[in-house]
């Protein structure tokens, strides 16, 4: 039998929802997507901007599956594995259904996303889904960031004020730390938008998926590590001249100068570049 067609057995994700009685917790940033249609076009469109077909012969992660739609739409596109990673024993018992249709090539780890290490858990290639839960996304991200170059995509869903600010380019409100971080190691692209009407509960903000690819930048994590240290002064008081809010940073004013970037420029007003430049002076 076809992975699809197992997939298609198992009941709606509603009666799932309701059999279980599993009603969204706040404290875990839950909010359930149970739109077949959209899961599925998560993951197709994500497919399509990598120019591939399937995720035949890759290691697949997903965060905080809930009650199972990404996942779902996951392996119908035929994953060597996909393990699923959830905090929440209500949703370890829907993932344990799903298993029980398609065997191994679902793990299961109750656990905290936020203290696995995915590259020992599984060999390249590597993708990671996950409708984010909100409360701990960016932290997620920066760390898979770090590591970007262990993955073919991440494929995430977020509040659409953070997928801005993730976006953002320079010379806006939404530049920032984040902004600097994923453009220096990432290509980014935007899936599309998704209402708040698509969740249970109904959040009161849209969401937004992005795909993320490794730039092959060549960053080291001292380089990475030296970015973040800067971007946070700088931005900690973005209204300021560079000469001012970087004034804590030896010789900063020569280092500008050497670099050709004017000491009256304000933070949001550098390109990832110039402070990836800034980062490798200091």
């Amino acid at each position: 039998m076809l992975m699809s067609e197992k997939i298609e057995m198992l009941p709606s994700l509603r009666t799932t929802v309701e059999a279980h009685g599993l009603m969204a917790k706040k404290a875990l940033g839950q909010n359930f997507l149970l739109d077949s249609n959209i899961t599925d076009k998560i993951i197709k469109l994500s497919l399509e901007v990598q120019g591939k077909a399937d995720y035949s012969g890759a290691n697949v992660f997903e965060v905080g599956p809930g009650p199972g739609g990404l996942t779902r739409s996951v392996l119908k596109n035929s994953p060597e594995k996909l393990t699923v990673i959830e905090m929440d024993e209500r949703c370890i018992s829907i993932m344990q259904e799903i298993k029980d249709k398609v065997g191994d090539r679902l793990e299961i780890i109750n656990g905290d996303a936020m203290r696995q290490d995915f590259i020992a858990l599984a060999s390249s290639p590597r993708h990671i889904v996950s409708n984010l839960p909100y409360n701990i996304s960016v932290p997620l991200l920066i760390g898979w960031m770090k590591e970007i170059e262990a993955y073919e995509s991440l494929t995430l869903m977020f509040q659409k004020e953070v997928a801005e600010r993730i976006m953002a380019p320079i010379k806006t409100k939404d530049y920032g730390r984040v902004s600097i971080l994923a453009q220096l190691l990432c290509k980014i692209d935007k899936l599309f938008d998704i209402s708040p009407t698509c969740f249970v509960p109904a959040p009161k903000i849209w969401s937004t998926v992005l795909v993320f690819r490794p730039l092959h930048s060549g960053l080291t994590l001292e380089e990475i590590s030296k970015i973040e240290k800067l971007t946070n002064v700088a931005f900690s008081q973005r209204r300021k001249m560079i000469r001012h809010s970087l004034k804590s940073i030896a010789n900063i004013e020569e280092i500008l100068e050497s670099l050709k970037i004017g000491n009256n420029l304000r933070a949001e007003e550098l390109t990832p570049q110039q402070f990836l430049e800034i980062a490798r002076k200091i």
